[in-house]
């Protein structure tokens, strides 16, 4: 198998050539070995991808084992696409290089098959404001196209990525902007370029993008920010993310769109019908392959989630669940806690834990959950965690010396056993027969008290009334 060249070396390969003893090009960020290619659409209308590592067999085409084979031998055809390119046209894009821009859309547009049934372009312009310079239905032939590219001029400062991207998938990739539906198989492609870093938030926005079925390819020029490229582009990122030193050589990366938009079998030309991935065989052929966790039903061409929690070798203890990726978890019944071994469990204590909520007694059950009670007393409230007084008499603070009678959840009195009698204070008791006692003698102090009382009152009254008999006889004899 021939050796390729890492993906920068080969774009900048031809003017490395000329003349012989020319001092070296400057190096710029590691090469890597990129292989780009238009991705056929997954589940849910996301751009397809390679196999996992260990596919069992083939791999997806990827248009560059020989590069320009395709072109030289004429035999390549742009598939169908709808193709959105947005374009960074801030202060720090100069006129110059604003032009340059302009001939590497004008020459990946000049390798496209352009008409309603084949490859449809739009143009987003933006720097801090967005203008969609032409929709998807608007040019149906070529030089008309060209000519509208060369037309477009630089906005203003401003790098709003995020935003550009969102006006392209809301504005741009609709039906009613001309883009075809899902059901057609057109795949929808978007190449943002920029020299610089977003002044918003393009990691949210492209994988909304993203998910949408938009296949995101950034080209990143000189000071540009490549973590944001990163955040931008679709997986895989070695294929989808580009990277030149200047301006002055980025429409050399035309060559390598068009090879990645050359259709040479089924799986480029979108009519493989595979549900998942299209593998390219060589020599035209393809077969189907699922993404992880699915199997290739009998028609060789849909793919159905694998049951693995039907298969019962998955090992949870409680309940196995699956997820949508065709894989399992597994999951504990109420009060239990999933070990570390992800597939056993054990039974939660939230009584130790102090987040059982209860005021008063917190008591475990067998299931592993719990349930509160209240001291004696005490009801359980209708929260069944509080706890209100019930009884005043059983709390053993009531002070009555023989007997507490409950009155209400918050009332009593005392009373007296057989034989015994209250005393004034309410509480405590006293024997009848002595109370008696204790009566009978309080009134014989009483009555002896009163007679001697009465005795005196009348000695006296008979002392005066002797004093008044004897004065009005003296006064007679006078």
């Amino acid at each position: 198998m021939p050796r390729r060249l890492p993906g920068l070396l080969l774009l900048l390969w031809p003017l490395l050539l000329p003349p012989p003893l020319a001092a070296p090009a400057a190096p710029g960020p590691p090469a890597r070995r990129v292989f780009p290619r238009l991705g056929t659409r997954g589940p849910g209308g996301s751009p397809g991808r390679r196999p996992a590592p260990g596919a069992p067999t083939g791999a997806p085409y990827s248009g560059g084992g020989q590069p320009g084979r395709a072109r030289s031998t004429g035999v390549c055809k742009s598939r169908p696409l709808d193709l959105v390119f947005i374009i960074d046209s801030s202060r720090s894009v100069r006129p110059l290089e604003f032009t340059k821009v302009k001939t590497f859309v004008s020459r990946i547009i000049d390798t496209l098959d352009i008409g309603a049934a084949d490859a449809r372009v739009a143009v987003v312009n933006y720097a801090s404001t967005v203008k969609i310079e032409f929709h998807l239905q608007t040019h149906s032939e070529k030089q008309s196209l060209k000519k509208a590219v060369g037309r477009i001029t630089p906005l203003s400062t401003g790098t709003m990525s995020g935003l550009a991207i969102q006006t392209a998938m809301e504005e741009v990739f609709t039906v009613e902007a001309g883009a075809r539906g899902s059901n057609s198989n057109i795949p929808k492609v978007a190449i943002i370029v920029t020299d610089g870093r977003p002044q918003d938030q393009v990691n949210e926005v492209a994988a909304r993008a993203r998910a949408s079925g938009i296949e995101l390819y950034a080209v990143g020029v000189d000071r540009v920010d490549m973590e944001s490229l990163k955040m931008i582009a679709s997986e895989p990122l070695e294929e989808h993310v580009f990277y030149v030193e200047t301006y002055g050589v980025i429409e050399k990366l035309s060559s390598r769109f068009q090879e990645t938009f050359c259709a040479v079998d089924a799986c480029m030309l979108g009519t493989h019908q595979c549900q998942h991935v299209c593998v390219s065989d060589g020599d035209g052929k393809h077969h189907c392959e699922c993404s992880q966790g699915y199997s290739l039903n009998a028609d060789k061409k849909t793919c159905s989630a694998i049951d693995k929690c039907a298969l019962n070798t998955h090992g949870c203890e409680h309940k196995c669940v699956n997820d949508r990726t065709g894989s399992y978890h597994c999951e504990c019944y109420e009060g239990y806690t999933l070990n570390e071994d992800r597939k056993t469990c054990s039974a939660q204590d939230p009584c130790a834990s102090g987040t059982h909520g209860c005021q008063h007694v917190c008591v475990n059950d067998r299931a592993g959950s719990h349930l509160c009670e209240c001291y004696e007393g005490y009801a359980l409230n209708e929260d069944n965690k509080t706890c209100s007084v019930r009884d005043q008499c059983a709390l053993g603070s009531h002070g009555c010396q023989q007997i507490c009678v409950s009155d209400g959840a918050a009332s009593y009195h005392c009373d007296c056993d057989t034989g015994f009698t209250l005393n004034q204070d309410g509480k405590t008791c006293s024997v009848i027969e002595e109370a008696r006692r204790l009566i009978s003698t309080e009134d014989a102090c009483g009555c002896e008290a009163t007679l001697a009382f009465q005795d005196k009152v009348s000695s006296y009254l008979q002392r005066l009334n002797t004093k008044n008999i004897l004065s009005r006889r003296f006064s007679a004899s006078a």
